[in-house]
């Protein structure tokens, strides 16, 4: 038996009007993953548990099987695994986030970006590099990522220090959470005088040339120390292997003992390598029991408010990796299982997550189940879904044979 999780981060929502009140999954045309869920079993998981905040770093452990309550301990020191980066006991990651910042005429502080109008690596890369040139020191150190996701790692304790995800604030006022910074001395250097060093830089000058939004500030985030993971195949007795474009999910592999497999053209945005994850996925499960594949593009444009693309983004996901993958198994013959699933809603009308519990689709090759009017959505898993306290239950229940 071979095992395939696929993830649409982001992908719930909740009715518009402009769709009939329907939801983006609903009124998207997804045949996969409504014939999978006409022959499989729905379920709603709790992903995120009461108290915990409900984002991609927190849902995605819980879809890995994980108890975040038990370990997880901040978003980014997951990134710095990812990228190789061995914290110290006395070191804190936190996500460093290329932001486009603008002060309105009442001195209020507005983010016009947390993505820098999701500016590429190579762009990116170059103003990380002159960063480090000028704003490194003993006890700071700037490390690139992909697009406008990078990481910074600070030696030493600091001062109480509550720090808010940029994509919760899209187009909002965020003066308050930027005097949080200043209240701790070198980090107000710090940003002050990154933020010369982005606003001359030649990226940037281009960006504006452009009519781009720049890279004009940094914000700091999801901080950390190094959270100790027992091995997925230690706990579920099965090998895996995790693609995905963001550094995220990438450290939770590493710390899960997963295989990370790269992608070349993996964005996390509608741009993305689809046929190089399917390809690269499908070729894993020749030597590996389990396979997760991690789809960042649905979340990216709920962070923006963007219908269309949201939908172009579920209906990519349906017709680019659920139903390739699902055709390949079917013609290869072995038996198989495929769960499709959400980490989190991120509903359009508020631009950031939301923590209520995901439909999840499970589909096994032999079970020969026909439900003739059944979707994959959010209302047909609330009515017709078993409920699942935590993904530890999906998972073990996905690998189970009772």
């Amino acid at each position: 038996m071979k095992y395939v999780i696929l993830v649409g981060d982001g992908m719930g929502d909740l009715p518009l009007a402009e769709l009939d009140n329907r939801t983006p999954l609903e009124a998207a045309h997804t045949p996969a993953m409504d014939s999978l869920a006409r022959h499989g079993v729905l379920y709603t998981v709790a992903t995120v548990p009461n108290g915990m905040p409900p984002g991609s770093d927190v849902a995605n452990l819980s879809l890995l099987g994980y108890l975040p309550r038990k370990i997880y301990s901040g978003r980014a020191p997951l990134e710095a695994a990812s990228m190789g980066i061995a914290l110290a006991e006395d070191e804190i990651a936190f996500r460093c986030n290329l932001v486009t910042l603008a002060q309105d005429v009442d001195q209020t502080l507005k983010m016009v970006d947390y993505s820098a109008g999701h500016i590429s690596s190579t762009e990116a890369g170059e103003l990380i590099e002159a960063l480090n040139r000028r704003c490194a020191t003993d006890c700071i150190r700037f490390y690139p990522g992909v697009s406008y996701r990078h990481l910074m790692v600070h030696k030493g304790e600091l001062p109480q220090l509550e720090t808010v995800p940029p994509h919760d604030y899209s187009g909002q006022d965020v003066t308050q959470f930027w005097e949080r910074y200043q209240r701790i001395e070198h980090f107000r250097e710090l940003l002050s005088e990154a933020q010369k060093v982005l606003a001359a830089h030649p990226v940037n000058l281009r960006r504006q040339e452009q009519g781009k939004n720049q890279a004009n500030a940094i914000w700091l985030w999801g901080e950390g120390k190094s959270p100790v993971m027992p091995p997925f195949q230690e706990r579920f007795g099965k090998s895996g292997a995790l693609i995905s474009a963001v550094d995220l999910l990438k450290g939770m592999a590493v710390l899960a003992g997963l295989e990370v497999l790269p992608v070349e053209g993996a964005t996390g945005y509608l741009d993305t390598n689809y046929r190089g994850k399917v390809e690269t996925a499908l070729a894993a499960l020749k030597r590996h029991d389990m396979v997760f594949v991690h789809v960042e593009a649905p979340d990216e444009a709920s962070h923006q408010g963007l219908l269309a693309e949201k939908m172009q983004a579920i209906e990519d996901f349906d017709g680019k990796v659920v139903a390739p993958v699902f055709e390949e198994l079917k013609t290869a013959g072995e038996p198989f299982r495929i769960i499709v699933a959400m980490d989190h809603y991120t509903p359009l009308s508020i631009k950031t997550h939301d923590r209520r519990p995901v439909p999840v689709l499970m589909y096994d090759s032999t079970w020969g189940k026909e439900h003739p009017q059944l979707r994959y959505t959010e209302a047909a898993a609330a009515r017709f879904g078993n409920f699942l306290a935590n993904g530890q239950e999906m998972i073990q229940l996905f690998f189970s044979h009772d």
